[in-house]
């Protein structure tokens, strides 16, 4: 078989062109650190490399959301700490007002005090995020939640109860519903709540004796008949009847269902509840019992003490009753912002561990993708140190066969 010299040239051209296009790629392979460049080079590991990144730039966009969560939620953790600090002061004030060595002067005084402790609650209610929206605002509000309207409305909430959340797989809290935390602690002890009403004889307000928040004996027994609230009626300084009435409509002739001699400091048992009155009460003066409610403000408890420390010349028996129940509001809505507080809290502990779970994914899509596309460098080098070695091979086979050519063989 004739080879003939033009068609040998041709081959081996081609071929050490064909081996220096292989060399040149697996160096640019080596450079980009790269298996895929592009879909051509492997179909099947360019689609997973495709899918990975799209999971990797979920988590990051998810991730953001956590973060915006996070800033929200730490600012208003800082908030309730705020006004949980404030409202320690203003139970130190009223603690203080009840101290019976007290003017009225100073009481007035502890009131001022109290006026400004208020403005910087509702400076904290309205506190803002920073970006334009307010940490209490519920489902949004561009102006401040809570408006300071003139008594008796007090302070109002205006924004939409509820919460604004991050479009993220858990639902992330952004914002905090404003009427939960700051205008709906329970009345009373949570349960019940107790209140001195005016005397059924002259109608003035009861000035001999006071009643406590009361406790819970019997939870089974508690309210047995719906709409109905008690009154321990005193008859006489000492003795009193147990009477049930009409929550929804006070003014029906109530019923009496029990009688009881009195003793100042004694418990007195009323359906699972045990309340108790010191002093000296007077005939017609009397105390009602009804359920709680969740409709205790913060503020108002606040108004309501400044306004009972400003109204003077109040018997002893006024002063503790005022103090007690002040007290016992103030208590409530502490444990309403502590709950608040809480909620916030735990939502910080599941922002912690959504971090951690797309930090997570995010690895396991870094992961997927790096297999998926990148190169092998020590395989690759081994692969580029051959194909240069049978490359310089081949040039070197080439210009041998050059040499011996019929026209150098002529010319030689």
């Amino acid at each position: 078989m004739r080879i003939a010299s033009a068609h040998s040239h041709d081959i081996t051209i081609d071929t050490l062109q064909r081996r220096q296009a292989d060399l040149s790629d697996l160096q640019t392979r080596l450079t980009s650190g790269k298996r895929v460049l592009k879909a051509s080079d492997d179909p099947a590991a360019a689609a997973r490399a495709e899918r990975a990144l799209a999971a990797e730039m979920r988590s990051d966009t998810s991730q953001r959301s956590v973060d915006a969560s996070k800033v929200a939620m730490s600012q208003t953790e800082s908030a309730l700490g705020d006004a949980g600090e404030l409202l320690q002061q203003v139970r130190e004030a009223l603690v203080a007002s009840g101290n019976a060595t007290y003017t009225d002067a100073e009481r007035f005084q502890l009131g001022a005090s109290l006026s400004s402790m208020r403005q910087q609650l509702l400076g904290v209610a309205n506190r803002s995020d920073g970006a334009g929206s307010y940490l209490f605002g519920g489902q949004g509000s561009s102006q401040p939640p809570f408006v300071d309207s003139p008594a008796p409305a007090g302070v109002q909430f205006i924004g939409t109860s509820g919460q604004l959340r991050a479009s993220s797989d858990t639902a992330l809290p952004l914002s905090t519903d404003g009427v939960a935390g700051w205008l709906s602690a329970s009345t009373g002890n949570g349960v019940f709540v107790t209140q001195s009403a005016t005397n059924s004889v002259n109608g003035a307000a009861v000035s001999g004796a006071w009643i406590d928040a009361g406790t819970v004996t019997t939870p089974s027994a508690l309210f047995p008949v719906t709409d109905t609230g008690y009154r321990v009626h005193f008859t006489s300084s000492s003795t009193y009847d147990i009477e049930s009435y009409s929550l929804s409509s006070p003014a029906t002739p109530p019923t009496v269902e029990s009688s009881g001699a009195y003793q100042s400091g004694k418990a007195i048992a009323v359906h699972g509840m045990a309340v108790t009155v010191t002093g000296t009460p007077t005939t017609g003066d009397q105390f009602s019992i009804a359920p709680s409610t969740p409709t205790l403000s913060v503020f108002d408890t606040i108004d309501a003490a400044i306004s009972e420390l400003r109204t003077a010349h109040c018997t002893p028996a006024q002063r503790a009753q005022s103090t007690a129940d002040r007290l016992r509001d103030v208590d409530a809505s502490m444990v309403s912002l502590g709950l608040a507080r809480s909620t916030v809290g735990g939502a910080l502990n599941l922002i912690d561990n959504e971090t951690s779970r797309l930090a997570d994914q995010k690895l396991i899509a870094q992961t997927e993708r790096s297999d998926a596309e990148d190169l092998d460098m020590p395989q690759a080098l081994s692969e580029f140190q051959n194909q240069q070695t049978g490359y310089e091979a081949a040039l070197k086979a080439y210009s041998m066969v050059q040499k011996m050519s019929l026209f150098q063989y002529i010319a030689g």
